[in-house]
């Protein structure tokens, strides 16, 4: 018997029905400060060094701000969901101040309640700052690295953090670097397909529960593009379930090189049964024209593959990826045949086969 037919917790059927983070420019939930200084993946040390009441305070935006003008009275386009860097240039304009002056200009600032501010190079926060922090609970944190390689590291970690995020019903395997996410119909066989394409030498980023989350990616040819990033449901992460046998642990039985922790979602594969092709779903012939699913606003190139009994879904699956390396490279395969068919007919070549089959 399937384990989900017989158990409502299998953890596969208990994620997919969790809700879905939300999606949007600016995450609404964030994340608190707190969490912020304690995560060990953030490649930046933070202390808390006054305002610890205001540690649950949420950074909803991956950007930080460095609004020296705020020291000055100018508050115009100080967001409070933005933490705030105070660098050498700041730090050294308020201890030019008389300290009446440089009480009144932190109390403004902190008055203000943004989720934190962080004092770069290691400085011993001025006094006057520390007090208007712990008047208005707002944290002050300290870092010895420098502004810009702070403002780097905090960029990295919220882009990912804050991402907009969805979960989807599917499974993802990398296939020659290529990231393609199988859907279709529950028991249409998306993981069998993933294990024999994992027994080729692919790797599998997760089966069943996919979740993507959308990210820019810097690129030395132009502007930074958004992309979706698929991985594991944490609490399936290397794991994938097949009928008959139930959850396997890919890592354990294939090794290491088997499994891939996440991967950016370049082809979308639907797998459908070869007899919906004559229930009006219409399964592409010549491969010219390129359809694209949506996931988080992203266009992602679709096909569609008619599933049948005997027929080797993950040999075309790797024709599949094969092709998209050849897209962007710049060869279409599809397209230049049919640039050469509308030239033979222009040019009234009777046979446009001609050699197979022909006088030899």
């Amino acid at each position: 018997m399937d384990p989900r037919d017989s158990s409502p917790n299998f953890p596969s059927e208990a994620l997919r029905a969790a809700d879905p983070v939300s999606v949007g420019d600016d995450v609404p939930q964030g994340i608190s400060v707190a969490e912020l200084i304690d995560d060990p993946t953030l490649d930046l040390r933070i202390v808390a060094h006054a305002g610890r009441a205001g540690l649950d305070r949420r950074i909803r935006n991956a950007r930080v701000q460095k609004s020296g003008l705020a020291l000055v009275g100018h508050f115009h386009g100080l967001e409070s969901w933005r933490l705030q860097i105070l660098g050498a240039t700041e730090i050294s304009f308020l201890e030019s101040l008389d300290a009446p002056t440089r009480a009144r200009a932190c109390d403004g600032f902190t008055a203000l309640r943004p989720c934190a501010v962080v004092v770069t190079r290691g400085v011993q926060p001025l006094a006057e700052l520390v007090e208007a922090c712990e008047r208005h609970d707002t944290p002050l944190l300290v870092t010895d690295q420098k502004s810009s390689s702070t403002i780097n590291a905090i960029h990295s970690y919220l882009d990912d953090r804050l991402a907009p995020r969805a979960r989807i019903h599917g499974v993802l395997v990398s296939i020659f670097g290529i990231g393609v996410l199988l859907l279709g119909r529950s028991g249409i066989g998306k993981s069998e397909c993933a294990l024999d394409l994992v027994m080729r030498g692919h790797r599998l980023v997760a089966d069943d529960v996919v979740d993507c989350a959308l990210v820019r990616v810097s690129s030395a040819n132009g502007p930074a593009r958004k992309v979706v990033v698929g991985a594991p449901a944490a609490l399936l992460e290397h794991h994938i379930e097949i009928r008959g046998l139930g959850i396997l642990n890919v890592k354990d039985l294939f090794g290491v090189t088997a499994v891939c922790e996440r991967i950016a979602i370049d082809l979308v594969v639907k797998l459908s049964d070869a007899a919906e092709g004559t229930q009006g779903l219409d399964f592409d012939r010549l491969g010219v024209d390129e359809r694209h699913h949506d996931i988080l606003g992203v266009a992602i190139t679709e096909v569609t593959i008619p599933v049948r009994p005997g027929r080797d879904i993950a040999a075309i699956l790797q024709i599949a990826a094969r092709n998209e390396l050849l897209k962007r490279a710049g060869h279409y395969g599809a397209r230049a045949f049919r640039d050469r068919l509308e030239q033979a007919l222009l040019g009234g070549v009777a046979d446009i086969g001609g050699g197979k089959g022909g006088a030899r």
